[in-house]
């Protein structure tokens, strides 16, 4: 498949807005696996070539484990997730299907005994930011493989 264009250098302020996202994500007090682990799921869901391979590498960087990576389309029927990890996942399923469902509120409830209101408006900041990289990268046709994370770090645990 070859790249149709380079949305972002098509659109500079798209790339700017973007970024801004990411950099608010990154300092906002979540965990960074975590917000890999949920851009991953949704990726996943989306289809997303480029997406894919970028979390999946900035994981294996933290120090994920393969098993938990290989696992993450079936984390429901895993014991390798934190209940914690278990409740973004699914508020991160909700929201990207968002028409399948409209964010139930048992799904809702679940997330708030696991997050307080900042960290849940944020964790759906991340769900949003991911589900929009994902839509950018797809429809300009965005090749994955060449990412590469910016050094080797050892995943807190969680």
């Amino acid at each position: 498949m070859e790249q149709r264009y380079n949305i972002f250098k098509a659109s500079p302020g798209a790339y700017k807005a973007m970024s801004g996202l990411e950099q608010y994500l990154h300092s906002c007090g979540l965990e960074e696996g975590l917000l890999h682990l949920v851009k991953l799921r949704v990726s996943q869901i989306n289809g997303c070539a480029f997406c894919l391979d970028m979390h999946w590498k900035d994981l294996r960087a933290l120090g994920e484990t393969e098993q938990r990576l290989y696992s993450l389309d079936a984390w429901r029927e895993c014991p390798y997730y934190t209940d914690r990890e278990r409740a973004a996942l699914g508020w991160a399923e909700a929201l990207t299907k968002i028409t399948e469902g409209h964010a139930p509120d048992a799904v809702y409830d679940e997330a708030r005994q696991h997050f307080n209101e900042k960290d849940l408006a944020d964790l759906t900041l991340a769900i949003t930011t991911i589900n929009a990289w994902n839509r950018f990268a797809i429809s300009a046709r965005t090749a994955p493989g060449t990412y590469q994370p910016a050094k080797r770090r050892e995943l807190v645990a969680q």
